[in-house]
């Protein structure tokens, strides 16, 4: 279910190649615009994904852009699948469109200073989560998350799954989230994970100190070309998407020294399954 091709990167990469018409057009925003008597903004954010394109929009600006026939028909094919509903759209998430890119991502970087990757969490992890939340869920709601983000894991176990990179810091091993038992089993859970040739887990242990991302939760999704890489950091402040080229390249220059000065994936292991034990023993 997890699968597929997602609307939001379809709309992305319908705005990613109207961007390069556009430019090669040698129009401006402004100008195609005014040619289409409609308002910047609604150009701006059909070449960013952020709206879906009508049959009309596509037509005018094929038009416009002096489109060959072919290309005209695959941009036409990115807007309706751009306009598809999606497996996630009824679970109503504030972070929908997260979902949405990690869906088609070909590469995952996470990097997470408290709590481990979502697409590594058990259900009960998942769900003390939840129950700790603020403002406080429903308990409709927090089993509609749970299961949301059981859904989403399934794209590591698809055909062609993305690569996943995770730098979690040594304090999630000791954060105890609902238990000894719940704190076992999702170890036991990234352990098995880990066994996945395309998942790479490494710890960033105490001993490294201060670090460029110590007040940061962030993740590198990267697509498939042409489609843009983006950015995702979330906090208290909410979500933040960071689409620039310059921003994308210093937070993957982030992620690699993290990556570095983080224990290798097999003393991170050894060190996830110490603490299993640990757990295990009381």
């Amino acid at each position: 279910m997890a699968g597929g091709r997602s609307p939001t990167v379809r709309r992305r990469e319908l705005g990613t190649r109207l961007r390069a018409l556009r430019t090669e057009a040698d129009l401006t925003v402004e100008q195609v615009a005014e040619q289409l008597l409609c308002s910047p903004s609604k150009i701006s954010r059909l070449e960013t994904g952020h709206r879906g394109a009508s049959a009309r929009d596509i037509r005018d600006l094929c038009d416009l852009y002096q489109v060959d026939p072919t290309q005209r028909d695959y941009l036409a094919a990115l807007a309706r699948e751009g306009s598809r509903k999606a497996w996630w759209q009824p679970y109503d998430l504030p972070y929908a469109t997260y979902v949405g890119l990690e869906a088609e991502a070909v590469a995952i970087s996470d990097f997470e200073p408290g709590v481990f990757p979502g697409l590594l969490q058990t259900p009960a992890y998942a769900r003390i989560l939840h129950e700790r939340a603020m403002p406080r869920l429903s308990t409709e709601i927090i089993e509609q998350r749970v299961d949301e983000r059981r859904i989403r894991q399934e794209i590591l176990t698809r055909d062609n799954p993305p690569r996943l990179d995770t730098v979690v810091d040594e304090s999630v091993l000791h954060r105890n989230v609902g238990g000894p038992q719940v704190m076992s089993d999702q170890l036991g859970k990234v352990i098995e994970a880990s066994s996945n040739l395309g998942v790479t887990i490494r710890i960033l242990p105490f001993s490294i100190g201060a670090h460029p991302a110590l007040d940061s939760t962030f993740v590198v999704l990267e697509f498939a070309p042409p489609v843009p890489g983006v950015v995702y950091a979330e906090g208290l402040v909410g979500h933040i998407y960071r689409e620039r080229p310059e921003d994308f390249r210093r937070y993957m220059d982030i992620f690699e020294y993290l990556s570095e000065v983080a224990l290798s994936p097999e003393r991170s292991l050894a060190l996830i399954a110490k603490m299993k034990a640990r757990y295990e023993n009381g």
